[in-house]
Parts: structure tokens; sequence; C-alpha cells
């Protein structure tokens, strides 16, 4: 529900991926992959496994963006295949939900997702290499009452996020944790957090 295109133009800031050949697990509409080549890029869209299978020679890739179902914490093998396939100086972008905003009231609260993974001691932050860019979004609707009707879907948590609502649309923060090729930034390139 991404219509202000926010996180493209993160993972683009970040990888970048504009012009570069891409691997997208668990891509989220088929619109995203257009916005993609549109940009110049070259994407290869991989459906999620477990563990993470991309299909691709060793090297072959310059940026690797795993959507949601990917990378639900850190496995070491779903890294060692990221850094397998991408080119030294590659980027790995993950992308989950952050929380502390109004769209993880919809969810499990318990999720890790909005807890453990983005704490410093957590598994993207401690050891792995990781950064994070949090990418404050919002679930726009026209109105009120739309709002309402998408959010009832949601059962007794999309209610009582409705009656909070002044305005038609929700907070979404997004986390995008990234890393270069085996964690490590290459000489010369400037880390952006």
């Amino acid at each position: 529900m991404d219509t202000e295109g926010k996180i493209p133009r993160a993972l683009d800031a970040l990888g970048p991926l504009t012009g570069r050949t891409v691997a997208v697990i668990d891509v989220p509409d088929t619109d995203w992959v257009a916005r993609l080549r549109a940009a110049g890029a070259d994407p290869l869209v991989v459906e999620p496994s477990t563990p993470v299978t991309i299909p691709v020679p060793d090297h072959a890739l310059d940026a690797v963006v795993a959507m949601w179902t990917s990378f639900r914490g850190v496995d070491p093998a779903d890294l060692a295949e990221a850094d397998r396939v991408l080119r030294p100086g590659g980027r790995l972008l993950v992308v989950h939900d952050y929380g502390r905003d109004d769209v993880s009231a919809l969810r499990d609260p318990a999720a890790p997702e909005y807890g453990p993974w983005s704490r410093r001691e957590g598994p993207f932050l401690h050891h792995n290499g990781f950064k994070i860019r949090v990418v404050h979004c919002f679930w726009t609707f026209e109105t009120l009452e739309e709002a309402t009707a998408v959010l009832a879907e949601f059962g007794e948590r999309g209610t009582t996020v409705a009656e909070r609502l002044k305005r038609p649309r929700l907070t979404w923060n997004v986390a995008v944790y990234h890393r270069w090729q085996g964690g490590l930034v290459p000489a010369g390139t400037a880390e952006a957090g």
C-alpha cells in the first residue's frame, strides 16, 4: 500500500537498483517490477523459499531485495546464498515492517519484526553487518468511510484502529535492513545509515 513510492525510492538509494541486475524475492506486485524496469534495472523475480535459493551463478547480481517473507530473522544459509550471488560491492536489502505505527496495531503484537529484529542486539543489527533505514509511509484512503471499511476486514483490531482515526490514513513504518556483500563495506565507499 505504498502509494507514495517511498519504499522503492529508499531501496534505490541504498542499492542502488537503477541500471543494475537485481533479484527480488517475494515481489509485492507486478507494478513494482515494472517500475524497476522503467528505471533501467534488470529484475529477476524469485519465489520465496526456505532456505533462500536464488537461481543464478556466483557473483551475478548487483543487489538482492527480499520483501517481507524472506530473511525472517537472519539464517546463516540465507546470508551465504545472498553473498554467493552478489558481486563484490553488491547489496542485500531486506524489507520488513518496523512497527511503532498504526499498521502494527492490526497485526500480532508479538511478531519479531516489532521487537527483537530492530534492536541492536537483534539478529540483523548485532553480528551480521546490517544497518537499518526506517521508511515512514502511510496507508492512505480517500475518505474515513473507506478506511473504516478496509480496516473492518482486520476484525476487532481493525475496528479499534478505525475508531481512533481522525483522518483517512494510517502511519506505516517499514524497515530496510541493508548490508554489503560479505557484510564488509567496500574500500572508498561511504556507508549510509
